[in-house]
């Protein structure tokens, strides 16, 4: 599969946002909502924006491939975060107007303890040893998902240690093809993906259901735009409205650099999610052939569900059921 830039922290906004006091169609409970202008920030702009590659945003959460215990291994998102006490010291200080200096974090006193097995994200800053937070007051990190976590069920669900694989949503080699397949997670290591399915961020793309959970993997950059609006607010804003490519969360740009660049539907206004999503109403092919494997898979996992169906294929990602 074609590499794209990785996800290790958060990736900024393609123009200048500013906070209007409406409440958030994004976060509820939240009562402000930040929107873009019309000007593309420099960090966008020093990047090449206008020559990146973009990509479709997938609605999931974050993943990582990288070795641990001498084999890959799936590690999920877990930004370590302030204590109330830290968090309470830090909005102070980003409130008040008395000086400029920068904040200082207490790095053993300020933020929640985290596993033994975390690390942070790649990119990140450090002093004398310790990892530093980002603007936001968080570190950005990983942690590995164990075979049978109750806490990453659905992360554990899409791989198997044992053959060493993972289940991977990519195109097919036909064009507007969309393929389901077991890909060697030596294939994907130090890659970051997105986790979609049933029980993640109220799953969006309609994906199986409560009795039969489906969860996929989707590498970063995965879903190249092929026909782009122009960088422009008016001209993105249509895009999303009126193009049936326009169906998505958002737009990731994958700069020459390594530079990743989004925008949001939320950033312009509009709702998410959709009753009809681009990624969900695409034809799939699941081509998946157990005879490879020198193990069985456990007959209410995932992989064995999508054996099952090797050769099938479905008129849209939804409409994916396995037999009760």
């Amino acid at each position: 599969m074609r590499r794209r830039g990785a996800v290790q922290r958060k990736v900024p906004c393609l123009f200048v946002t500013e906070v209007k006091d409406e409440p958030s169609a994004k976060r509820e409970r939240q009562p402000f909502k930040v929107l873009a202008t019309d000007t593309i920030t420099g960090k966008a702009l020093e990047a090449d924006v206008h020559n990146a590659v973009p990509t479709e945003k997938v609605d999931g959460t974050c993943c990582y491939v990288t070795t641990y215990k001498g084999q890959p291994y799936l590690w999920a998102r877990l930004d370590r975060k302030p204590t109330k006490q830290g968090e309470k010291r830090f909005k102070r200080f980003l409130y008040s107007l008395e000086d400029c200096k920068e904040f200082v974090w207490n790095i053993e006193e300020d933020f929640k303890p985290v596993p033994d097995t975390w690390i942070p994200a790649k990119d990140i800053e450090f002093s004398n040893g310790n990892p530093l937070p980002d603007e936001n007051g968080h570190m950005p990190g990983w942690v590995p998902v164990e075979k049978h976590s109750k806490q990453y069920c659905w992360h554990s669900s899409v791989v198997n240690y044992e053959a060493g694989i993972a289940l991977v949503l990519k195109h097919h080699a036909d064009p507007g093809l969309l393929e389901i397949s077991p890909v060697p997670l030596s294939e994907i290591l130090e890659q970051t993906l997105e986790l979609i399915g049933t029980n993640i961020n109220a799953n969006p793309y309609g994906l199986g259901s409560k009795k039969h959970p489906v969860h996929l993997l989707v590498p970063h950059g995965a879903f190249e735009i092929k026909n782009p609006p122009a960088l422009k607010q008016n001209d993105i804003l249509s895009w999303f409205e009126s193009c049936t490519e326009g169906k998505v969360e958002g737009i990731v740009w994958h700069c020459h650099d390594g530079c990743l660049i989004k925008l949001h539907r939320h950033h312009l206004g509009l709702p998410w999610p959709l009753a009809e999503t681009y990624l969900n109403s695409q034809p799939v092919v699941i081509s998946f052939n157990r005879t490879k494997y020198d193990c069985d898979f456990e007959p209410k996992s995932l992989f064995h569900h999508f054996s099952e169906l090797d050769g099938q294929r479905f008129d849209r990602l939804k409409d994916i059921k396995f037999d009760a």
